[in-house]
Formats: structure tokens, sequence, C-alpha cells
């Protein structure tokens, strides 16, 4: 048996990014949003490294 996937939009996902910044607890954030915690962990570091790239690319 599989396991269906959730397709999320990318509005959702940086949101999800932003609100994990300013929260202490991921685990509670990660109940509230319905996903794994560890997703959040792998969206905030693709996140930092897309604005760091996005930064590289300023200067």
């Amino acid at each position: 048996m599989s396991i269906e996937r959730k397709a999320f939009p990318k509005e959702f996902k940086v949101l999800s990014v932003e609100r994990s910044i300013t929260r202490n607890d991921l685990t509670v954030l990660a109940k509230e949003l319905d996903f794994p915690r560890s997703l959040l962990y792998r969206r905030r570091k693709e996140y930092s490294q897309s604005i760091s790239k996005e930064k590289r690319q300023l200067i």
C-alpha cells in the first residue's frame, strides 16, 4: 500500500517557512499544518539557500 503525498502550493510553502522562523516549537507548528516536522526543517534550509543565492546574484 502506498502513502498518498500531499501537494502544497508555493504560497503555502513560503508561509509555512515564514511561520517556522518566528516560532520556537516546530512540533506544534507541524501538527497545526498537518505535515512532518522534518519537512519544515527541509523547507527552511531550501528557503535560506535560495535567499543566499539571490543575495550573491545581486552583488
